[in-house]
């Protein structure tokens, strides 16, 4: 089982592939990529437009992010009014197959994946993921 061309130390707690799930980990950040890869350079107005459902301070709070894990760069314009866009960076542009591969699996799985936790939460039990469970 597993890859014999990567060794267990490269999956422990504290692995670089740790990094790349929790740069996505955020629900908002892979579709502010997508928009941008597909949209290109955008305004924060524009993608809260382009996206739809987001609110502006969740966008903001994924801009940020994205900035500080160096996916997106900011770019200030001097002008009056001032105005700012962002663009993906080369590590966000090369983060996009990852995330298509994501999503094939998503396509693939994501019915059988509902349809477990459907069946789990139907049993009625007491036990929540990241807790013990607990018998009577």
């Amino acid at each position: 089982m597993g890859n014999p061309a990567a060794p267990l130390d490269d999956y422990t707690s504290d692995c670089r592939a740790r990094v790349a799930f929790e740069v996505l980990a955020n629900r908002w950040d892979s579709v502010v990529i997508f928009t941008i890869a597909v949209d290109g350079p955008m305004r924060p107005a524009a993608l809260l437009t382009r996206i739809g459902g987001i609110s502006p301070k969740v966008l903001n709070d994924a801009l940020r992010r994205l900035e500080y894990n160096g996916l997106v760069e900011r770019r200030p314009f001097p002008e009056v009014p001032p105005r700012v866009d962002y663009a993906l960076t080369e590590a966000g542009t090369a983060l996009l197959e990852p995330m298509q591969a994501m999503g094939a699996w998503a396509i693939r799985y994501a019915d059988a994946v509902l349809d477990a936790q459907e069946r789990f939460e139907a049993r009625k039990t007491s036990f929540r993921p990241g807790s013990a469970r607990r018998r009577r």
